[in-house]
């Protein structure tokens, strides 16, 4: 039996366009987030998460890595990074591109203080709702590959 070449198409997607109350919901949740990470929360940041975890990086020579990471792993690695002392602040601007309503990639510039020192970051998450709740999945950030192996 042959297949057609339709059915092996996605779906018509007329593109999804968020209104203003999409929108102050995912920013509720990354203000929750921010909060929880500038507190050195791990566990409940993990809460947030959809497991298992997608951690995509490179490292200094311009290699890329994935690695799926359970929720042991998440905390983990996330413990070196979130609770490792000192004074963390966060500013961040976000850019979302909502696939449909419930699949949304956010594109974050953000500056992160700690102990008075700055540093500016690019990184980008997907999240997927799930249960009436957004939870992250895929976290994409370069130059972790020496550390997140």
């Amino acid at each position: 039996m042959t297949q057609s070449r339709t059915q092996l198409l996605p779906p018509v997607d007329p593109g999804f366009v968020p209104d203003p109350a999409d929108l102050a919901e995912l920013d509720a949740w990354f203000r929750d987030y921010d909060a929880l990470a500038e507190a050195g929360d791990v566990a409940a940041t993990a809460d947030l998460a959809m497991f298992p975890l997608n951690a995509v990086t490179d490292d200094a020579a311009g290699e890329g890595s994935a690695r799926q990471l359970d929720r042991a792993a998440y905390l983990e690695m996330m413990g070196g990074v979130l609770s490792g002392g000192g004074d963390l602040t966060m500013e961040s601007r976000r850019t979302p591109y909502f696939l449909t309503r419930s699949l949304v990639v956010v594109f974050t510039d953000a500056e992160f203080t700690v102990d008075g020192v700055k540093q500016r970051v690019r990184y980008a998450d997907l999240l997927v709702r799930s249960g009436g709740k957004w939870r992250f999945q895929t976290m994409v950030q370069g130059g972790w590959g020496g550390q997140a192996g």
